[in-house]
C-alpha cells in the first residue's frame, strides 16, 4: 500500500455573497493512502471529488470555511459516502445561508486532530476570513492547507461581510507563519507557496491594509 499522499482536484463554479456573485475556480485537497482518505473543502462538483476518491473510504470532509464555493458541494458528497461534514462553529452563520435545512455532522474546536491513513491533520483555527475560518496542519507531509486565510502573495479578502483584516494578519502572524519556513502551503485557489516565501512579506501586507 501507498503512504500518505496530497491530491488536488480543481472545480469550477459560483461564490455568492452579500449579493454578488463571482465565476470561481476552487482547489479540493484529498488527503489520504489508498485504503482511506479526507477531502478539505467539497466545491462545486461532487461527482468529480467521488471520481478522484475511486474505492478508497472517505473518513471525512472537512470544510476551512463556510463560504458557498467551499462547502456547496458538501451534502451531496456526504450523502454518497457516508463521510461526516466537520466545520468551525464559528461559521454555522454562513454556513445556514447555503445549506439552511442541513447542519453539519459535528464541529472542529481549536487544535483538534483528524486522522487519516495513519497520519493526523491539526486544526489551526485561523479567522479573519470567515469566523470560523480554520487551517490544516499535516506536518508528517510538511504541508499546511490555508483555504482563503493565506494565498501566494498575501492573505485572503476581507471587505465582505464576516471578515476582518486586523483579524486575519493575526492569525496570519500567530499560527500560520511559526510553522517551518520549508512547510508548502495549499491554498483554496490558485498556486501553492510556501511558509517562507510568505512571511518577509507581513509588514508589506499591513502597510497595504486589505
Amino acid at each position: 500500500m501507498a503512504g500518505v499522499r496530497i491530491e488536488r482536484v480543481v472545480t469550477s463554479g459560483v461564490f455568492t455573497l452579500d449579493g454578488g456573485s463571482w465565476e470561481v475556480d476552487n482547489n479540493v485537497w484529498i488527503v489520504g493512502d489508498d485504503r482511506e482518505a479526507v477531502v478539505i473543502d467539497a466545491a462545486h462538483d461532487a461527482e468529480a471529488v467521488i471520481a478522484a476518491l475511486g474505492e478508497r473510504r472517505l473518513t471525512a470532509i472537512v470544510c476551512t470555511h463556510a463560504h458557498n464555493d467551499h462547502i456547496n458541494a458538501a451534502p451531496a458528497l456526504a450523502e454518497a459516502t457516508g463521510a461526516p461534514i466537520l466545520l468551525h462553529l464559528d461559521d454555522r452563520v454562513l454556513w445556514k445561508q447555503t445549506h439552511p435545512g442541513r447542519e453539519p455532522d459535528s464541529y472542529l474546536s481549536d487544535n483538534q486532530r483528524i486522522a487519516v491513513a495513519g497520519t493526523e491533520l491539526e486544526v489551526l483555527h485561523t479567522p479573519g476570513h470567515a469566523p470560523g475560518a480554520i487551517s490544516l496542519h499535516l506536518p508528517a507531509l510538511g504541508t499546511v492547507f490555508t483555504g482563503d486565510t493565506l494565498f501566494a502573495g498575501g492573505p485572503g479578502a476581507t471587505g465582505r461581510s464576516f471578515s476582518n483584516f486586523p483579524t486575519i494578519i493575526r492569525s496570519i502572524r500567530d499560527r500560520l507563519l511559526p510553522l517551518p519556513a520549508t512547510t508548502v502551503v495549499h491554498t483554496g485557489h490558485g498556486d501553492d507557496t510556501t511558509i517562507g516565501d510568505e512571511a518577509p512579506h507581513l509588514e508589506e501586507w499591513i502597510a497595504r491594509g486589505h
